[in-house]
């Protein structure tokens, strides 16, 4: 029997995506479970596997497209079986939010019928398909992205091939040139910012607390392991741990506010917000009450590498609980983050900065940090979120409870 290989819907973000490579052409036989193409989501790039075993009879979608969740990519049967009906019945309505599919399994889309193998565009298609130009999955999936025409790009890779440089190069140079009041495509990435935004901004109410940490032993701390080892942790992962802690002093702060009722999680999963060109992403780290900060150390510097190299994988950044952002390597002192649903609470963290302090009549030059704690006011008041900034800051003046909390045996 046919089988319908669709754009497949693998986070309750995901609208759309695009189809980066083809790992099989048509007439080249896949096997179930094996990777037919790669796709890329609004937070990574993908391996999409087959769900069935058959010959690609018929490619629909061509490298480079952006299609929605849904909309029918290819057709795999075997050589004496009719596709007609595969490729012409109508795709049924996409699932809801929250109940996506495996990567290997077709996922319905929207109401939309597919057109016919035979029409004029497929055969333009597939000419400018015979025509490409060479290029590595991850350069095309940039270049889909960035709204960047490859045929504009010069290759310096073997034979000519297109490799990622290249096109970050192409985008800056065609940024230079460009003419004011050029419309540059939203990424996938983009497109899901914006939509989770108006879904956290407009109907959940924000208020802000903010205090500000001294840090100096906390600075001594993390430069002594970091001189010394046998880990090296950055201020992101003392906030991590920190957090945890006060998290798990106040566990008021890690729910999520859900119409009727308010859900207190009993893990303590946090996200860390990482920055990219065209947006950011939240990989989780998971129950970090439980664990160390050579633990938490290890794990962050895992996920995040990944993160930018656009490899995570959906479980790894979806889920938190808490989200900490941390914009202080770029000089920032202060400033406030948007919440993200169903998160109740997230924390904006400066830069660490020399200044001024005045102690006992004297001045003398300390560290200082602010930090910003957004709340959902649905969930949480201002007093239970003052209390937990107030243990916060006990911990980081006073670090070596971040040291003196080894994983569970």
């Amino acid at each position: 029997m046919a089988s319908r290989v669709v754009m497949p819907k693998l986070t309750d973000t995901m609208e759309e995506g695009t189809l980066v490579a083809w790992k099989k052409r048509e007439g080249e036989r896949v096997e179930a479970g094996e990777v037919i193409a790669e796709i890329e989501t609004d937070k990574a790039v993908m391996d999409l596997e087959a769900f069935a075993s058959g010959i690609v009879r018929k490619i629909v979608v061509q490298e480079g497209e952006a299609v929605p969740s849904g909309t029918l990519l290819a057709v795999v049967a075997e050589a004496d079986e009719d596709i007609t009906e595969a490729l012409t019945e109508q795709i049924a309505a996409a699932p809801s939010p929250g109940k996506a599919a495996s990567p290997a399994a077709p996922v319905a889309a929207s109401s939309q019928p597919v057109p016919s193998p035979v029409s004029p565009s497929k055969a333009v298609a597939a000419s400018e398909e015979r025509t490409r130009p060479v290029a590595s999955p991850r350069a095309r999936a940039i270049a889909a992205e960035r709204g960047i025409d490859l045929s504009t790009v010069v290759g310096t890779g073997p034979g000519g091939r297109i490799v990622e440089e290249d096109v970050l190069r192409a985008e800056t140079d065609t940024e230079v040139v460009s003419p004011p009041g050029t419309d540059h495509p939203l990424s996938q990435m983009r497109k899901a910012i914006a939509r989770t935004m108006v879904q956290s901004k407009a109907p959940v109410p924000h208020f802000y607390v903010t205090t500000e940490i001294e840090m100096d032993e906390a600075e001594q701390l993390r430069e002594r392991l970091n001189r010394e080892g046998p880990f090296r942790p950055t201020v992101t992962d003392l906030l991590i741990k920190a957090t945890a802690l006060a998290l798990d002093h106040y566990p008021a702060l890690n729910v999520s506010y859900r119409g009727d009722a308010i859900r207190r999680h009993t893990s303590i999963d946090i996200g860390v917000a990482v920055g990219m060109d065209d947006g950011l992403i939240t990989p989780v780290i998971r129950d970090c009450g439980a664990k160390s900060l050579e633990t938490i150390t290890a794990e962050s510097r895992s996920l995040i590498e990944r993160a930018r190299l656009k490899r995570l994988q959906p479980v790894e950044y979806r889920g938190a609980t808490f989200s900490i952002s941390n914009l202080g390597m770029y000089e920032v002192e202060n400033f406030i983050a948007v919440l993200v649903p169903p998160q109740a609470a997230s924390l904006a963290v400066g830069a660490v900065r020399t200044v001024p302090v005045v102690a006992g009549g004297t001045v003398t030059v300390g560290r200082r940090m602010k930090v910003t704690l957004s709340c959902d006011h649905r969930a949480l008041d201002g007093l239970i979120a003052a209390k937990f900034l107030q243990e916060l800051k006990r911990i980081l003046e006073h670090p070596q409870q971040l040291i003196a909390s080894p994983d569970p045996t």
